[in-house]
């Protein structure tokens, strides 16, 4: 079976304890939300990173995309908080 890559970043690598992992790839049908709902199901910081997804931000394969996207075809799923400039 095909592999994702998810790569954490700031509070959300923090909080899970890992820069990234790799997980078999969900149905292409699957959305980031849905595949971060189940990772966060596995509790610990993973539930306190992952268990609001409104304060996530993704991309796939280096894009930006809404949470809501379909995981599709992806190798890569980078999850990270908001981004504020200065």
């Amino acid at each position: 079976m095909a592999q994702l890559s998810i790569v954490y970043f700031a509070w959300v690598r923090e909080a899970i304890g890992r820069d990234e992992e790799r997980i078999d790839r969900p149905d292409p049908g699957t959305t980031i939300a849905q595949l971060v709902a189940s990772l966060a199901a596995r509790g610990g910081g993973y539930a306190q990173a992952l268990g609001d997804s409104n304060r996530l931000r993704a991309a796939i394969d280096q894009r930006f995309v809404p949470i809501d996207s379909p995981v599709g075809d992806a190798r890569e799923l980078a999850l990270f908080p908001p981004v504020t400039g200065g």
